[in-house]
């Protein structure tokens, strides 16, 4: 079902790719009512992220990667359809819902601190739309193409504007060499809308293809902005973070390396930003690729 009211982010609806400006804020709070100073929210309406050197103490980082390893080889979790395996070599690619799996997950999720920081950011209470774990194994981890993020969930959730964040919290080391994120600064200030349409139940293909596909910009694009904003690197040790809004287009190659990275990804909504119907799909996706329960999250502390 396509939602009826008026969608000012137009995309799969046409033969080809085009662009538009990016009609809302980036960021929708002030300095004084968070945790990130003025600078700090300057420079991520510029560059549309932010990184945080030391987001998880030792002790977080080792729990939450115990509790990857254990959800990974969970016997009930082997056919869920939130564990999602390379095509391919069947090892786990992501594994979705991981707040609702982990109790730890859930706490990390609900911090005080990342919840002022997101406050701060969306300017409003907020609720997770999505979370995962996205696991590159050494040797065999493959490449996540570039996309933005906001493009997927408002065609295929209906998320209505970009008023979203994510926070990725490294597990392992992220080194330029083992695939870690990618992101072109500045490129979140412009909304790429993609050719074609979008097929019946496309999560199924699109969560484990290592193609360009639907949802993804065409190469003369990706080329021009590459050239315009350049690429960027999310490099760090564990325990550290990069935030970043829902119109970065970001990506990230394969792992042949012998290192693993593995990461935790949260996504923050804001509750004025709720989803309505996909404005560019027939169906909604499951409910553990955007969630519908608007629930503002309340601290764990």
């Amino acid at each position: 079902m396509t939602a009826t009211v008026t969608d000012r982010y137009l995309t799969r609806n046409g033969a080809e790719t085009t662009s538009i400006v990016r009609q809302d804020p980036v960021v929708w709070g002030k300095g004084a009512e968070g945790p990130l100073t003025d600078a700090d929210l300057l420079r991520f309406e510029t560059k549309g992220f932010h990184n945080i050197a030391t987001a998880l103490t030792d002790d977080e980082v080792r729990a939450c990667y115990d509790e990857i390893s254990r959800l990974a080889n969970r016997p009930e979790l082997q056919d869920d359809p939130r564990v999602i395996r390379e095509s391919g070599a069947g090892q786990v690619r992501s594994i979705f819902d991981v707040h609702l799996l982990s109790d730890i997950v859930s706490a990390v999720a609900r911090r005080r601190d990342l919840l002022d920081l997101v406050r701060q950011i969306l300017g409003s209470e907020v609720y997770l739309h999505q979370s995962r774990l996205n696991f590159k194994p050494g040797f065999s981890g493959g490449p996540f193409y570039w996309h933005s993020d906001f493009e997927t969930w408002h065609a295929e959730d209906g998320m209505p504007v970009p008023r979203a964040v994510s926070i990725s919290l490294a597990l392992t080391p992220n080194f330029d060499v083992n695939g870690s994120l990618m992101i072109m600064p500045g490129s979140h200030r412009e909304f790429i809308s993609c050719a074609g349409e979008t097929p019946d139940d496309y999560f199924k293909q699109s969560l484990v293809t290592h193609l360009p596909l639907t949802g993804s910009p065409d190469p003369e694009t990706l080329t021009r902005m590459a050239d315009t904003y350049g690429i960027e690197q999310m490099t760090g040790p564990a325990g550290s973070a990069t935030v970043f809004d829902s119109n970065c287009m970001h990506g990230s190659n394969g792992n042949i390396t012998p290192y693993p990275r593995s990461n935790v990804f949260l996504v923050y909504n804001s509750v004025a930003n709720t989803l309505e119907e996909p404005y560019a799909a027939r169906n909604r996706r499951p409910d553990f690729l955007g969630k519908r329960d608007f629930t503002p999250l309340q601290p764990s502390d």
